[in-house]
């Protein structure tokens, strides 16, 4: 059972987003390099719609050597203020108020927006976004072509630093069972010692992560085509505050 994001890292580091492997903790213990990727999606497998215009994956890295257990309880500390029933935060529905958000103030909202995003920003990760444009595809088989062509030129150039970890362990959700077989067939593919685990987003702050860099991705793209919503346009004023408050940023974690 998985321990509670709460206090984890006065304990043993966290797993939840970034922990020390408990072999790391055992006195005099050696243990290989390990290294963490989480993973989410933006959009479906359906054909392009004004609603889904593309198709977008962010993969979070987090070397399990670096301790970000602080950063974590810090995140879970101004969530609890907000009174959050799961500690989860869900960065699409909070910028468009819906869901567990229909009833909370837009400044409210942003301060959580802020929290997740502060934590994403200072912690010792890196990213990668991929995106696919569905307005340029042809064939409903085109967007699975294009997603593992681009995750796979991704890991060719990134070999050599990745083969230096002794375990690459690739967290999903299993959200989306075509991606969840590009995962399996890519990184399996690209890689000997790579293993696959089924995430639950309230257990795993980095996931949550992965899910506010996919909506940056998406946000980001969407400003560069004025394709921005009235909800967006409200909670980020404009495209360009948008890149100058939070993209320009978080892009210098690029991996």
């Amino acid at each position: 059972m998985l321990c509670p994001l709460s206090g984890l890292a006065e304990r043993i580091g966290s797993h939840q987003g970034g922990e020390l492997p408990r072999r790391f903790l055992l006195r005099g213990s050696v243990g290989l390099k390990e290294l963490s990727i989480f993973v989410d999606e933006s959009g479906d497998f359906g054909s392009y719609a004004p609603h889904s215009p593309f198709y977008i994956i962010a993969l979070v890295f987090h070397d399990q050597a670096e301790n970000i257990g602080s950063n974590i309880d810090k995140l879970g500390e101004r969530l609890s203020y907000f009174g959050l029933t799961d500690d989860t935060v869900h960065t699409g529905p909070l910028i468009r108020k819906e869901n567990e958000y229909r009833n909370m103030p837009l400044e409210e909202r942003k301060r959580i927006f802020n929290a997740l995003y502060n934590f994403t920003r200072t912690s010792a990760i890196s990213y990668r976004a991929i995106h696919v444009e569905k307005r340029q595809l042809v064939d409903a088989i085109d967007l699975h072509i294009q997603i593992t062509k681009r995750l796979s030129a991704f890991l060719r150039d990134k070999a050599d630093e990745l083969l230096q970890y002794g375990r690459i362990v690739v967290y999903y959700d299993n959200g989306q069972v075509e991606l969840t077989k590009i995962l399996v067939s890519v990184f399996g593919t690209a890689l000997s010692n790579v293993e696959f685990k089924k995430v639950v987003p309230a257990n795993y702050r980095l996931f949550q992560a992965a899910d506010l860099l996919c909506t940056l991705e998406l946000l980001s793209l969407k400003a560069e085509r004025k394709m921005l919503t009235k909800s967006e346009l409200l909670f980020f004023s404009s495209g360009r505050d948008l890149h100058k408050s939070f993209t320009k940023s978080i892009h210098r974690k690029l991996y």
